[in-house]
């Protein structure tokens, strides 16, 4: 049967909701909202949804539209950020990719300024050899700049973990390698970049046990070529680095017209099978079913438990329980906004810079708007049948990328103030037994009072559901099988910031 186009859209929404979200317990008005079990009724409970940090929740606020606005139109005022138009002499003053890296620059050196110099301002400044192949999209030696702020953990004993946020300030026209017809690249990617400036600007303001670095990169668009860079440096110089947000169109296009754009919502990629893998990791992966639980894909699962905390849910409906566990007093919701986890590293023939970190070992993920305009994005500036070709900033949403940049900054302040992950996770599997059994060590620098978290979900399931704590203990016996579930281990402080989940490795004895 064909649906009607309101109809199918109305499916189509409801579907995307219900796929992104997750379970609350409202029994009685004013108690807190929680995820519902799944139907393993032996131990544990339903995964809680955090309390939010009211400092956090603070600093939140204080992310404007309208300061997100003179981000974009500021980047898009230097008319064409190609990364190779750092190579040509006869650009206009005050344009080009230079002087955009000049200003970013400049801004993080303001707002450090407005912290006591809290920030530590710097640039990854490097010359790209020509590429060799004839597809190569750097021609000659061409310098990059990728900027870069650090705020430094005040804990000595964690400040070597850290967190990163990135998005890239290149931008390009229809032509790679045209260096002087206007490239606004106001949603791609300026919208990233004040996510990352804006952030900034708010998390700065507070102290974290842990570092966190706010990033602009170049060379995106020629190949990943600053990110790139920027991942081998950080693998170079040791950085403990958990966390790699990329924000990368996430300006919410907004085209008159356009049915399909959702603001509620954006996508969060994340790999599965972790790029470096050897063949031998490869097999043990398959071996274990753990394709769907890289240490990518559970940043992404602590994103969504980051929003659930931020962003007030509302009710879309009664949930059903599986047989056997019947939920009758659940309804299932989800937040006004909030991440829709997308289980694969990136869209079809499209990259981006979290790749680059993915591919040094790192936990990365991309973030970017629920429906692309492509007549927005890589395009020449012109209007052909009626239609403008051009990425410009009427077409942003600020409000929405204020959203994004809210969702990455709890996320980056969340995980900066848990204890961090523990290591040596691993599953006993000594014999045959219905049970399962769970050790690991204390992360390094872990503050005293450090709460251990064992997680679990079905196998078939996207999100965690079930909760179980061992207390400052460091191993933990379940009256589950460890068939039929999926177990991940993770940290929290008494104030409720935790970790994002390790997967335990098996262990004989």
């Amino acid at each position: 049967m064909l649906e009607t186009g309101k109809k199918k859209l109305k499916r189509v929404r409801l579907t995307k909701m219900l796929c992104s979200a997750v379970f609350a317990v409202t029994a009685s008005a004013g108690l807190a909202q929680v995820k519902a079990p799944v139907h393993i009724p032996e131990s544990g409970d339903a995964l809680p949804i955090a309390a939010a940090d009211p400092e956090i929740a603070g600093a939140l606020a204080k992310i404007s539209p309208d300061d997100v606005r003179n981000d974009i139109a500021k980047l898009v005022s230097f008319s064409n950020r190609s990364t190779v138009s750092s190579t040509v002499k006869d650009l206009p003053a005050g344009t080009g990719v230079t002087a955009a890296a000049d200003w970013i620059f400049a801004e993080f050196t303001r707002i450090s300024a407005a912290c006591g110099n809290c920030l530590e301002v710097k640039r990854d400044d490097f010359i790209e050899p020509a590429a060799t192949g004839p597809n190569g999209r750097i021609k000659q030696d061409t310098r990059i700049q990728n900027i870069y702020a650090v705020l430094p953990g005040t804990d000595p004993a964690q400040k070597a973990r850290r967190v990163l946020v990135t998005g890239h300030y290149d931008s390009r026209v229809t032509d790679v390698m045209d260096t002087h017809t206007p490239a606004p690249g106001a949603n791609d990617d300026a919208s990233g970049v004040a996510v990352s400036i804006e952030s900034a600007r708010v998390l700065s303001k507070l102290k974290f046990p842990a570092t966190i670095v706010f990033v602009a990169v170049a060379g995106e668009e020629q190949g990943l070529n600053g990110s790139r860079h920027l991942a081998k440096l950080a693998k170079a110089e040791g950085w403990s680095l958990e966390a790699a947000l990329n924000n990368d169109i996430v300006g919410g296009d907004t085209t008159p017209g356009d049915t399909g754009q959702d603001k509620s919502a954006v996508r969060v990629f994340s790999e599965g099978v972790p790029g470096p893998a050897t063949p031998e990791e490869v097999r043990a992966i398959q071996n274990l079913g753990a394709e769907g639980d890289s240490p990518s894909r559970e940043l992404a699962r602590a994103i969504t438990e980051v929003s659930d905390s931020y962003f007030k849910s509302s009710s879309i409906g009664a949930a059903k329980g599986r047989p056997g566990q019947p939920h009758s007093h659940l309804v299932r919701y989800v937040p006004p906004f909030h991440p829709v986890l997308i289980f694969r590293r990136d869209r079809f023939l499209r990259g981006g810079d979290h790749t680059s970190f993915n591919a040094e070992g790192f936990a990365a993920v991309r973030f970017t708007e629920w429906q692309e305009n492509f007549n927005h994005q890589h395009q020449t500036p012109r209007t052909e049948n009626g239609v403008l070709y051009e990425d410009n900033i009427q077409f942003v949403d600020m409000s929405y990328v204020a959203n994004v940049a809210r969702l990455n900054a709890a996320t980056l302040a969340t995980f900066a103030r848990a204890p961090g992950e523990p290591e040596n996770v691993h599953i006993l599997t000594r014999g045959l037994d219905n049970n399962t059994e769970l050790t690991w060590t204390a992360p390094a620098g872990a503050p005293a009072g450090t709460i251990y978290q064992v997680l679990w979900r079905p196998s078939d399931a996207p999100v965690w559901t079930n909760l179980q704590s061992a207390g400052s203990a460091m191993t933990i016996k379940l009256p589950i099988s460890k068939d039929n579930v999926v177990f991940g281990v993770r940290t929290s402080d008494a104030a409720g910031h935790t970790s994002p989940a390790v997967l335990p490795k098996p262990q004989g004895r």
